[in-house]
């Protein structure tokens, strides 16, 4: 039987195909699979139970070490497909020194570690150690780490390579080889460091492929590095399932920023894709400023402000991330209703990974793509191509809030999300009152008691001196009294002074700007009667300069070009009413061969005979004039 993806079929050696799950699938558990029970148990209380159609095919022929090739849509559970049979074939063996016993490749770093977190619980309970490897992160930490011993390695390419070439680790001892989205990585170009690894692999082990797409590219390494392989595609190529629907806006180059604050503006978790970095940083600035959580995630930022956008986005301190490609395959985050494409996808495989963000595990989930009219004509080809079914909607800016679109993606206006703010900041506040009200009535409480105590320590001391204890109470609570009102009143001028510190400033600011604001006044006014501006506000030279020899014909002199100019070679006349100068002459201002060296500024000329053309041996070096 052979594999067919839509386009290319992948003709091989297969053992067997077991796609097809038993009749009484809702039956099936995990423990029926052949996982060992302390796994089942983490799973129960982790709230797994149900397998997903990919792991009830996959993990059998997994548990039993044969090859596998497995296809199923983002977010049908592959990792569990093949993370949970490698970790009950390890366990129970011995690991040395920079010799990991498994291997899993991913091609982000955002994915392996997503892999790590979701295999680690079942790591340690069968006594297993996972370490990620990957970019972004410190390495000597992984070097440290792979001397002590690592179980499985999560990397991806590039880092596990560097780690290879400087001797800190080594493939030699690799049971289990993983290969996850495979087809990002030929899609990335990752495909020589994949090979270049997998060839260091020792022959015999067991080897998984797995991607939410098979292409012609990954029939290369399936024939290279799988022998026999059993054969598993469960859901269709074109991830179009009946859970998720798809919709295009067409909206105009001026609607499209109102409109994607509108939608990201909803209630619930929202995933915005765009195509470059700077785009994601934009527009998730533009959605902050309309008072909309947003976070930006693009491979440009280091990996622990990636790290960080990513958990506060998974726990719900913002709703709103902007992100490029580096998020749209292997990410997975819970209750995901809507996917906005701002920017168009790059293919198809591009636009199913963007989409398979929502509608996970089972869930519905919305995908809206904005398009500008001459935009239409490629993304409508672009869902063909991934067999999905859009309808359209052609929308402006009158048309942002009406009934369809607010129903398809739940757009709220900017008054609302302000309104919400205003509530909850209002909210926020009456919250802080009444925190402070009950840390006051506790300091209340416990000056009163303090003070109780001190008066009657006070009486006790004055009956130790025979005084009267009344007095000596009435004296000691007066002369706390005037201290607390004194250090009450010097707090008061202090916050006064800081007060009045503080609007200073503000009218200071508030005087600049006014400044600065009748100063583009003044430059706009000059701009207007100046015409061209150009460096800052400059005037052009030709233009609103005048020239010198205008300036002399207006005021009748002679033009410097024609009357400072005497002989017929050009030479420059001396002209007496110039200062001139006696730098670089002797002290009794002649030269070497006793001529008068004080010149005009900057003449060469000889001084002898005013009438004189330019010198030229004055510019030659004097030991060459000499010889």
């Amino acid at each position: 039987m052979l594999l067919n993806s839509g386009r290319f079929a992948f003709r091989m050696s297969v053992a067997s195909i077991d796609a097809v799950l038993p009749q009484d699938e809702d039956t099936v558990t995990f423990a029926d699979l052949g996982l060992p029970e302390p796994v089942v148990r983490k799973l129960a209380q982790n709230g797994v139970t149900i397998p997903f159609p990919i792991q009830a095919a996959t993990i059998p022929d997994a548990l039993q070490g044969k090859d596998i090739l497995g296809r199923g849509r983002t977010g049908s559970g592959k990792t569990l497909s093949f993370g949970l049979p490698l970790l009950h074939g390890l366990a129970g063996g011995r690991t040395g020194r920079k010799r990991p016993r498994a291997v899993i490749l991913t091609p982000t770093r955002e994915l392996a570690m997503q892999v790590s977190d979701a295999l680690q619980p079942y790591g340690d309970v069968l006594g297993l150690k996972l370490k990620v490897v990957c970019g972004g992160t410190s390495m000597a930490n992984q070097i440290t780490a792979l001397e002590r011993g690592v179980d499985i390695l999560v990397a991806t390419p590039g880092r596990l390579r560097d780690l290879i070439g400087r001797g800190s680790c080594s493939l030699e001892d690799v049971e289990v080889a993983v290969l996850d989205e495979a087809d990002q990585m030929s899609d990335l170009g990752f495909m020589p460091e994949v090979t270049e690894l997998m060839d260091q692999l020792p022959e015999g082990g067991q080897r998984m492929l797995f991607s939410a797409t098979m292409e012609k590219e990954i029939d290369t390494l399936v024939k290279r590095y799988l022998d026999a392989p059993v054969v598993h595609e469960v859901d269709a190529a074109q991830g179009a399932v009946t859970t998720m629907s798809h919709h295009v806006l067409v909206v105009k180059p001026r609607d499209k920023a109102p409109v994607t604050s509108a939608i990201a503006s909803r209630k619930g978790r929202t995933i915005i894709f765009v195509r470059t970095q700077l785009g994601a940083d934009r527009v998730a600035e533009q959605l902050r400023e309309v008072g909309v959580g947003a976070d930006a995630l693009h491979g440009g930022m280091t990996q622990g402000a990636r790290t960080r956008t990513m958990a506060d986005f998974k726990d719900g301190k913002v709703n709103v991330l902007v992100a490029t490609d580096v998020a749209a395959r292997g990410i997975h985050v819970d209750n995901i209703d809507l996917v906005l494409n701002v920017d168009p996808a790059g293919d198809h495989k591009d636009y199913l990974h963007r989409s398979g963000r929502t509608a996970r595990a089972g869930l519905s989930g919305t995908v809206v793509s904005l398009a500008l009219p001459h935009q239409r004509r490629q993304i409508f080809r672009l869902m063909e191509d991934a067999g999905v079914d859009a309808s359209r909607h052609i929308i402006g800016r009158g048309d942002v809030f009406d009934e369809e679109v607010t129903r398809i993606t739940g757009a709220r206006s900017l008054t609302e999300v302000q309104a919400d703010a205003t509530a909850n900041a209002a909210k926020q506040a009456e919250r802080e009152v009444a925190k402070l009200t009950r840390q006051l009535e506790r300091a209340q409480r416990r000056a009163t008691e303090l003070r109780e105590e001190s008066e009657r320590l006070t009486a006790r001391a004055a009956r130790e001196r025979g005084d009267d204890p009344e007095a000596a109470v009435a004296e000691a609570s007066a002369a706390l009294t005037a201290e607390v009102e004194a250090e009450v009143q010097r707090e008061l001028r202090r916050e006064q002074r800081r007060e009045e510190r503080e609007q200073r400033d503000r009218d200071q600011r508030d005087k600049g700007d006014q400044r600065d604001q009748r100063d583009q006044r003044r430059d706009g006014k000059r701009d207007d009667r100046g015409g061209d501006r150009r460096d800052g506000g400059r005037p052009a030279y030709n233009r609103d300069r005048d020239r010198p020899r205008d300036r002399d014909r207006r005021e009748g002199r002679p033009a410097y070009n024609r009357e400072r100019r005497d002989g017929d070679r050009g030479g420059f006349r001396r002209d007496d009413r110039r200062p001139s100068s006696s730098y670089g002459s002797s002290s009794h201002g002649r030269d070497a061969r006793g001529h008068d060296d004080r010149r005009p500024y900057g003449r060469r000329d000889d001084h002898r005979g005013g009438g004189r053309q330019f010198d030229r041996r004055a510019d030659k070096p004097r030991w060459k004039r000499n010889g």
